[in-house]
């Protein structure tokens, strides 16, 4: 099991070459603790399917490294990137192909963005890749607000593990903007 780190004695460098590096971490948001790594290292994100039992059709969301990343990748109006950070994930239709690994979704005309309300996704964003964005818990089982709650199989193929405490608890709000008409998707 990958050592434990709390919030306030992390350092930025450490973990901006950890993403750089493909390194998989648990991490806090503003809404629940959730398990990523560099959303173009292939073998990290095949890593994180696996200790979750994630289907491979089921597309993961990513943490953008900003608001700019944002607009130059995605058809998006500006007002919705201007509600970031927060507690949304936007799902987006791309301008462009290879924005991201294959194995974070099949349909790579769409995918799910955010950004996080929470200090720990500056330190992401600084490595200046987009960011696995799913939830640390296995497929289908309730999201995790602390990190005693995360099953022993994920924790042990972990290399980083971020603990910020007790968060929220509630998932981020999933927001279609792919058509005309935004419409807010139930979990």
């Amino acid at each position: 099991m990958a050592k434990i780190i709390l919030l306030e004695d992390v350092n930025e460098k450490d973990i901006i070459k950890a993403v750089k590096d493909g390194k998989i971490l648990i991490y806090p948001t503003d809404t629940i603790y959730g398990l990523g790594c560099d959303a173009l290292n292939t073998d990290s994100i095949l890593k994180i399917r696996e200790m979750k039992d994630r289907d491979s059709e089921k597309p993961f969301s990513i943490i953008a490294p900003s608001k700019q990343w944002i607009s130059q990748n995605f058809e998006v109006n500006p007002v919705y990137i201007q509600k970031l950070p927060g507690p949304f994930t936007f799902i987006l239709k791309s301008k462009k192909s290879k924005i991201v690994s294959s194995h974070v979704a099949k349909d790579a005309q769409t995918l799910g963005v955010r950004i996080p309300d929470h200090p720990f996704t500056k330190m992401i964003q600084k490595a200046g890749k987009p960011f696995i964005a799913t939830s640390v818990n296995l497929s289908g089982e309730k999201p995790i607000t602390e990190i005693s709650e995360v099953p022993k199989r994920i924790l042990n193929q972990t290399d980083i593990i971020i603990d910020a405490g007790k968060l929220d608890g509630k998932p981020s709000t999933i927001i279609d903007l792919t058509s005309k008409i935004a419409r807010i998707i139930p979990r």
